[in-house]
């Protein structure tokens, strides 16, 4: 009797075991196998939308999307049963376009198809819509070729703010690591507004949910979300102006920045010489990438913030602003002689009779070098180098421009931690006139420069309604007024630096620069001209200046790379550049 018991107990447990995995079986997992099945029948499709159009402040279009269409390829085509059938696709294609060789495609086609690849293969990615409207009924009515509407991106002015802009390029395998979107649009931002800006350009994604059948045919549209094409940007260059300038500028290589100095909008700026952004959208060439990459005039260095220049005597109404918030007198005066002897080593003042007695405006106005030399002394790198960190040198300006440089501002803690060396006098007299370590960007200069003209730091931007409230300096506005007398003097009195080389519809203030690219010996008693100079050897020129200079408006800052003095070079550019900004509207006398 027990052992029938026992019997009876395991076959009902059996049951009960046998009960419960029918029931997780059809019950239970039924969620789970729905999900799988789905995966058999249901596959979604990604769509990227198409990069925003970017914008001049006026609505001018400067970066586009031009339409055509691209051609896809039938998968598993590569069998000899199919070869055929490849080679005669190939064939219609590159008769209708030669620019595409029959070899080429083939090629591309075996290295993106596999036996595991059930979409069609992307053999052609854009074809302008000129080249192919002709011939889409043609290739539409080809079996195992799929013709689709595609985009390229354009610039339709070529070379005007080209390095402002940036370009798209092909994404590589890391670039889609780090951006899934870009996996499907296939291009993403390479440099300037279009890398700093590309997650707002490529808008957001969409997908849709197609039911197929077992030879992966589309048999109807489950789900569809609507790629989101929100994504244009309005930037707030004036592409007038821009053009302006483009046309005007006739160096080598430089760059020029036109910035609202109350609010940082930043209505022009160009690092010279430009390049037309398309060569890199479709794909630049060995040869124009060897001669771009090899130019002395660094055509691919955006010298508005990756250029590093000494300063030069733009640098002076900042150390002046040093030596008068740190005891030295308004009325502080020296007697230039046109050289400075300390120890062995004579300083020279670029004027080699000398200046005479010099106070604060009139080293500003004519630009004495002895002046600073000798106040400089006083006070000391640390506590200049402490003022300049206050008007922006040795940070970023904030600009929405990728890579950003800081510059150098020196002083004893920086060369010991650069070179485990101490500091010596000499460096602090050619610090003072913006030589020797000092380093600074042309976005940093228009920053400051601004400053002086309404005493708060702005922060530069192009991309339109944004803004950030200046910041206001804790600098006495009576050693601002001895700077701007200075500055004024520049552009409107005589012997100063800029007077007769800026002859704008607007009263300005200015000041020159000339900065040193390779040192004087010693030995040489009588400076040389910079014409007598080999052409790379030559001082890189600054005019940095604001107007109108009653009520502050704009601020235009000129660097000619090996142009000598700052006057003779850019008084004429920055002078129409004003003039210009007076025809358009944006100032008034």
């Amino acid at each position: 009797m027990k052992r029938l018991n026992l019997i009876f107990i395991f076959i009902a447990l059996l049951m009960l075991v046998l009960l419960a995995r029918v029931y997780f079986l059809s019950i239970k997992s039924n969620t789970y196998y729905e999900q799988l099945s789905k995966q058999n029948y249901i596959k979604r499709v990604y769509k990227a939308p198409s990069r925003g159009i970017i914008e001049d402040r006026n609505g001018v279009a400067l970066a586009i999307n031009n339409l055509g269409f691209s051609i896809t390829i039938k998968p598993h085509l590569r069998s000899y049963k199919n070869k055929q059938k490849l080679l005669k696709i190939v064939k219609v294609i590159s008769k209708h376009f030669p620019e595409y060789n029959e070899e080429d495609l083939i090629k591309k086609y075996k290295k993106l198809d596999s036996p595991y690849k059930h979409d069609y293969v992307d053999l052609i990615d854009y074809i302008a819509y000129d080249d192919f409207f002709s011939k889409f009924t043609l290739f539409n009515s080809i079996d195992g070729i799929k013709v689709e509407p595609s985009v390229k991106r354009y610039y339709p002015y070529h070379n005007v703010a080209s390095h402002i802009l940036g370009y798209v390029g092909t994404a590589s395998k890391k670039d889609i690591e780090k951006n899934e979107l870009s996996r499907y649009s296939g291009i993403i931002g390479k440099n300037g507004l279009e890398k700093y800006y590309n997650k707002r350009l490529q808008g957001k994604i969409g997908y849709k949910d197609v039911k197929v059948n077992a030879l992966n045919k589309e048999i109807e549209v489950l789900e569809e979300k609507k790629a989101d094409e929100n994504n244009n940007l309005q930037i707030t260059i004036d592409v007038r102006l821009q053009k302006y300038i483009q046309e005007n500028f006739h160096h080598k290589s430089g760059a020029i920045i036109v910035m609202n100095v109350n609010n940082g909008e930043i209505l022009a700026a160009a690092s010279f010489p430009e390049f037309d952004n398309n060569i890199f959208v479709g794909g630049i060439s060995q040869k124009d990438w060897d001669d771009m990459r090899n130019s002395f005039d660094h055509p691919f260095t955006n010298k508005l913030v990756n250029g590093l220049y000494p300063p030069g005597s733009v640098y002076k109404m900042g150390v002046a602003l040093a030596l008068l918030e740190n005891g030295i007198s308004p009325s502080f005066s020296v007697y230039c002689t046109g050289e400075l002897q300390i120890g062995n080593r004579k300083f020279r003042c670029w004027k080699t009779t000398g200046h005479g007695k010099t106070d604060f405006r009139k080293a500003i106005r004519e630009s004495c070098d002895d002046f600073f030399y000798k106040a400089s002394l006083k006070v000391g790198i640390n506590k200049i180098s402490k003022t300049m960190d206050k008007l922006g040198f040795g940070h970023k300006t904030g600009v929405d421009q990728i890579n950003e440089f800081i510059g150098v501002n020196p002083n004893k803690a920086w060369k010991r931690k650069k070179y485990d060396k101490p500091w010596y006098i000499g460096e602090t007299v050619i610090s003072s006139i913006g030589q020797g370590y000092t380093l600074v960007t042309p976005m940093q200069i228009a920053r400051y420069t601004a400053f002086l003209a309404t005493g708060s730091l702005p922060y530069p931007h192009f991309l339109k309604g944004k803004y950030k409230k200046p910041k206001k300096l804790d600098i006495d506005p009576k050693y601002l007024k001895i700077v701007r007398e200075g500055m004024y003097d520049v552009a409107n009195k005589r012997f100063g630096t800029a007077s007769r080389h800026l002859k704008a519809k607007v009263t300005l203030a200015a000041k020159t620069g000339t900065a040193q690219v390779i040192s004087i010996p010693q030995i040489e008693k009588k400076r040389m001209k910079e014409y007598e100079l080999e052409y790379y050897h030559r001082s890189h020129a600054w005019l940095t200046t604001y107007g109108p200079f009653r009520k502050p408006e704009y601020t235009v800052v000129a660097l000619v790379e090996h142009g000598g003095h700052g006057g003779s070079a850019a008084g004429s550019i920055v002078t129409k550049i004003y003039n210009k900004l007076y025809d358009l509207g944006y100032i008034k006398k």
